[in-house]
């Protein structure tokens, strides 16, 4: 009898799992597919275009883990109030986690707009790229204010188990988005061939479309907080949380802008094939980063409720569900990119490179996608923050940034062994988060 009970209480489980990672993965797919569309139909224009979208994009992606941070925050007070069925809690963290993000928002959108080339020539010093990049940043900038709304009106309706209608949106924004790349980059209907500032303002109407959806739902479906007014606001709780994840997240994404300064440096072939990768990547990540944002969502709802046993016993579950997945995708992978660089139309070298990066990447992605779970989404759960940013600092700053100079300056290694050998910093982070996890010193209650 209790056999059963356990069985159904793992189906049930997984259950929720499936309902809450299925419909993050295919949104975050399609949020990634924003770039991957520019890529690869930029991809037909050649080399230096390629490059270009990819360099742009890294800057951009530094905005998107910035506010991921801030969106980190919202899940975990959300999803923990929610446990404790605190609504007036629940809609505070919302709106003071919105604001932060269109604060952050403003900053990007005003230095990419106002200095795009400048920012641009701190990744490569092809002046023909730098100028195709810069007019790709200043139109995508238009973008962050939209998308940070996305992220927090995301987030919460994720944690109101309502993830179909993130996902719905995602699937309008999507289909808006490769209608206009194909009109504006290639210039059909009439329409002007545009390029690279085709592909941006495709973008950016695709994230307006997106925002906007996405507002006129949670409007929709958002619980209606109690009449009574929320007690003192714990700031001191709320800074602990946020100040550590945003020095993580940005020092992180600091830390991979200095790895695309590396292959920028080691030539415009090295960097047109790592972008190539970059729609790869972007989507394997997506496939499994649902795992991530379901560990946030439901072991932070156990442990806003206080049930510590059942939360690490279940987070245990996702880890080894995140395993099963990754190494399927990391097969998939290696076997399927000779056939994926043949959709491109660059210059002979290029494929290649992108073929044996490609490998290098399917070798460490299993540390990758662990490390995001339990990461991203278990030890962040109890809102002691501190763990996860000393780990990526260790991770990125005292192993894969002199790693990535020592192979690159030093040794002189070509760019699928520089990019393989920085990559094994996921190791030694996942070991270390492991230690971390089994101690459990990071499974915490928020105060109201």
């Amino acid at each position: 009898m209790e056999r059963k009970i356990i069985l159904k209480k793992d189906r049930t489980f997984l259950r929720n799992v499936i309902a809450l990672a299925v419909p993050v993965a295919l949104q975050s797919m399609l949020q990634a597919s924003f770039g991957v569309v520019d890529q690869v139909m930029i991809g037909q224009l050649g080399g230096v275009e390629v490059a270009a979208v990819g360099l742009a994009g890294k800057f951009t992606g530094t905005f998107n883990v910035v506010v991921s941070a801030v969106g980190a925050v919202a899940g975990i007070m959300i999803s923990q109030y929610m446990g404790q069925k605190n609504t007036a809690e629940t809609r505070r963290s919302m709106i003071l986690n919105l604001r932060v993000c269109l604060i952050i928002a403003a900053l990007f959108t005003l230095a990419g707009v106002t200095a795009p080339k400048q920012i641009m020539g701190l990744y490569i010093e092809d002046r023909m790229t730098v100028e195709a990049a810069g007019r790709y940043l200043a139109i995508v900038s238009g973008t962050f204010l939209p998308a940070a709304g996305v992220a927090i009106l995301s987030t919460h309706l994720r944690c109101m188990e309502k993830a179909a209608l993130p996902l719905c949106a995602g699937i309008a924004s999507a289909a808006v988005n490769t209608g206009l790349n194909w009109i504006l980059i290639f210039g059909k209907l009439g329409a002007p061939a545009l390029g690279v500032k085709g592909a941006a303002l495709a973008t950016l109407v695709s994230q307006l479309v997106y925002f906007a959806i996405i507002l006129v739902m949670y409007l929709k479906y958002r619980e209606r907080a109690e009449n009574t007014a929320p007690g003192p606001f714990a700031w001191g709780q709320y800074l602990s949380m946020l100040l550590p994840l945003l020095v993580s997240e940005f020092m992180w994404a600091l830390g991979e802008n200095v790895y695309a300064g590396i292959y920028g440096h080691l030539g415009t072939d090295a960097t047109a094939a790592m972008t190539l990768t970059n729609p790869v990547q972007s989507l394997a990540i997506g496939a499994l980063c649902g795992l991530s944002q379901a560990a946030a969502i439901l072991i932070g709802k156990r442990l806003g409720d206080g049930d510590r046993e059942t939360a690490y016993q279940e987070a245990k579950k996702l880890l080894l569900y995140g395993l099963a997945g990754s190494l399927l995708l990391s097969a998939v992978i290696f076997f399927a990119s000779p056939w994926y660089v043949r959709i491109f139309k660059v210059e002979t070298g290029i494929p290649e490179l992108t073929v044996q990066i490609l490998a290098a990447y399917a070798a460490v992605m299993p540390f990758k996608m662990l490390n995001m779970i339990i990461g991203s989404g278990i030890l962040r759960s109890g809102g002691k923050t501190t763990y996860v940013m000393a780990i990526d600092l260790m991770g990125t700053w005292l192993f894969g940034v002199p790693l990535g100079f020592l192979t690159a300056f030093v040794l002189h290694w070509p760019i699928p062994m520089v990019y393989f050998t920085l990559s094994l910093e996921e190791c030694i982070r996942f070991a270390v988060s492991l230690v971390v996890f089994k101690r459990r010193g990071w499974m915490n209650q928020l105060r109201a």
